[in-house]
């Protein structure tokens, strides 16, 4: 039976001076006037195998990385990727702003430490549940990669068209009242959104592995050989592991309410939630929550009676403690086996 500490509040509380980096701000902020939406900051590119480890060690280095001059020769890459690395690190909470410094100076989140700290759990992303939770990180993230998280979560139908998931988001721009970005910018904000999840290798056109975003492997979309009609792989997920799922469980409950009860629709099927995020379908998902008795010690307890359908917080866990749990377990179980 997995042991999770209960809940305790962690803050950073460093304040810099605001530096003035006009252009850092124009390119990687939310969308102009809105400051909840953002179909930019990527630059196009996907994200790729090797970033985020070099954006956690380049910030732990050096908080100004992203805004000094040498940043391209730091990371190695060209001016438009190393403002797309920014953007993938923030999108994916492997770093943050600090207050009052407009985005200049940066520091690692304790999700971007535990992974690609200076004792990562997973430095290399050889983990299937790393990939996961990079994913439910951009598709909840509406601030910074608002295309995947709308993408994942406002869609109700399995499939789809580019054509339609645009004029999915220019009406809930108009519900919204935002101004929202140019029929074209929108468009290519889409096609990096697909090419997370399908890549872009073809048979006249194969590109070399590490320029394929990692997210590939969740084998979360498919389209047909026509590259027209886009289908999302709905099903149980079994590489997501209950831990991981409990991480997501646990943050978006945070996100939903402060009570100690969150219903089995929320869950399933409501925006940012774990069904609709992982694309499982509802036996899955009720099979995930009835493990949540075994797996934290009866704190998080499912139950279908009276005929509600309901999760029971008895006692609060730390979400973090969930996955350091789970990657100490994961590498013990690696350590055997190699022993053998």
């Amino acid at each position: 039976m997995a042991r999770f500490p209960d809940s305790s509040s962690r803050s950073r509380t460093k304040v810099l001076d605001a530096p003035e980096v006009a252009e850092l701000n124009r390119t990687d902020q939310p969308t102009k006037g809105t400051g909840i939406v953002s179909f930019s900051g990527h630059e196009t590119f996907t994200l790729r195998h090797g970033w985020l480890k070099k954006a956690v060690d380049g910030i732990r280095a050096n908080p100004r990385l992203f805004a000094d001059e040498d940043a391209m020769v730091d990371l190695g890459v060209g001016k438009n990727m190393v403002r797309s690395i920014r953007h993938w690190a923030l999108a994916t909470d492997m770093l943050q702003e600090f207050p009052n410094t407009r985005g200049a100076e940066l520091g690692t989140t304790t999700f971007g430490d535990l992974i690609f700290g200076s004792h990562g759990r997973d430095p290399f992303l050889e983990d299937l549940s790393t990939l996961w939770l990079l994913h439910w990180k951009l598709a909840t993230n509406e601030r910074r990669s608002t295309g995947w998280c709308w993408m994942f979560n406002l869609l109700r139908t399995d499939e789809f068209t580019r054509d339609s998931l645009a004029e999915l988001f220019q009406v809930e721009l108009k519900r919204r009242n935002i101004a929202g970005p140019s029929s074209s910018s929108l468009g290519r904000d889409i096609d990096c959104a697909l090419r997370t999840y399908l890549g872009t290798r073809a048979k006249a056109d194969l590109l070399e592995e590490n320029l394929e975003c990692p997210l590939v492997e969740l084998q979360l979309i498919t389209v047909d050989p026509e590259g027209v009609l886009f289908r999302f792989n709905r099903g149980p997920k079994p590489s997501v592991s209950d831990e991981v799922f409990l991480y997501c469980l646990l943050e978006f409950w945070d996100s939903r309410t402060s009570g100690d009860t969150l219903s089995f629709s929320d869950i399933a099927f409501e925006a940012r939630g774990p069904g609709a995020v992982f694309k499982l379908d509802e036996n899955s998902t009720a099979s995930r929550l009835e493990r949540l008795d075994h797996l934290t010690g009866g704190k998080y307890i499912y139950d279908e009676t009276s005929g509600l359908k309901q999760v029971y917080r008895h006692k609060k866990i730390e979400k973090d403690s969930v996955l350091e749990h789970y990657y100490e377990s994961s590498l013990t179980s690696i350590g055997d086996g190699n022993a053998a």
